[in-house]
């Protein structure tokens, strides 16, 4: 069965690609670290510009806990909800490790990707975009989109900061209570 072929449009819009893959942790974790070795399994040897790897996520479902690769998907990413529910049900018995990738990953250049065997592809979404702008408000630069990672990790701080006053007034009120 020859491999499968997915082409990327120049300018194309924002997707996100999903990938199953068939591979042990250590070998995620080479590609995860190595954006030629990531190249190399989408079938992309030479392409130039790199994939950018603030637009790709190696990792387990089983990482994602409650929240689930749909959650993840929808809430963590933007996908909208017309998107995950053509795909849903696939998505949603998904297990193992994944790969997550955005097709600006390919810095808006055309792009033609031929995985090799550990890749499958599962699903190809659309992400939501929702204008936040304000019209009267003329900016220059247009602003740099955040990649997934470091949207990660503000929700993980401010859940922590959450915590931490949450936590605080309870401390508050049983000492108030006790003396």
């Amino acid at each position: 069965m020859p491999p499968s072929v997915i082409n990327i449009p120049n300018g194309s819009p924002d997707a996100v690609l999903v990938f199953s893959l068939d591979m042990r942790a250590e070998h995620m974790r080479f590609l995860r670290d190595e954006p030629e070795a990531l190249a190399q399994v989408l079938g992309l040897e030479g392409h130039e510009p790199p994939i950018d790897m603030t637009h790709a996520e190696i990792f387990d479902v089983a990482d994602l806990e409650d929240l689930g690769l749909l959650g993840y998907l929808s809430e963590g990413l933007g996908i909208h909800e017309t998107s995950l529910s053509e795909n849903g049900l696939i998505l949603d018995n998904l297990r193992g490790p994944v790969l997550l990738l955005r097709t600006r990953a390919f810095g808006g250049q055309s792009t033609t990707l031929t995985p090799s065997k550990p890749l499958t592809l599962i699903a190809q979404l659309g992400e939501y975009k929702t204008n936040w702008s304000d019209p009267s408000m003329t900016q220059n630069a247009p602003p740099q989109p955040q990649s997934p990672r470091a949207a990660r990790n503000r929700a993980r701080r401010i859940g922590a900061t959450l915590f931490a006053v949450v936590m605080t007034l309870i401390f508050l009120l049983v000492w108030i209570l006790a003396t």
